[in-house]
């Protein structure tokens, strides 16, 4: 199994991976997506903050935010279905060209945040490598890199 510190470093991927709010975005297509995608990474971003021992764990609160990043991963196929752009998106035009692919990925997010035992922390932390990996996988393949 790998270390704590690893699974961890990929269960933020989601967190780096969006920006905190796009300004500038005119799209409105576009700027639903990127609020699903808030609404992932803001969910992701405590449960990380959780496993990593920078906020208390709190069962409530992550099984919340793993239900949030359900419910949100679920709707990506919906979302992102409209071929539409802006010039501040980061979705690669691959999303399209391989919505098959794309959507199987966004599907597997929704299947680890719901998998996600939030019954303790050590479930908690055995948890976020599923749900990075899942971010992580789609990310590489379907979002423009901007670092």
């Amino acid at each position: 199994m790998k270390s704590y510190g690893k699974l961890l470093a990929v269960g933020l991927v989601c967190v780096a991976g969006v920006a905190a709010a796009k300004e500038g975005v005119t799209n409105p297509v576009v700027k639903e997506r990127m609020d699903v995608m808030q609404v992932i990474r803001a969910n992701t971003g405590a449960l990380g903050d959780m496993a990593s021992g920078k906020a208390a764990f709190d069962g409530a609160k992550a099984a919340e935010a793993a239900a949030a990043i359900a419910g949100a991963a679920a709707t990506i196929p919906t979302v992102f279905e409209p071929q539409e752009t802006d010039p501040v998106s980061e979705a690669k035009p691959a999303i399209w060209e391989n919505f098959s692919d794309f959507t199987t990925k966004a599907d597997a997010l929704t299947t680890a945040a719901q998998s996600l035992d939030t019954g303790s922390l050590d479930a908690l932390k055995a948890g976020m490598g599923a749900v990075g990996g899942a971010c992580k996988a789609c990310h590489t393949d379907y979002r423009i890199q901007t670092n």
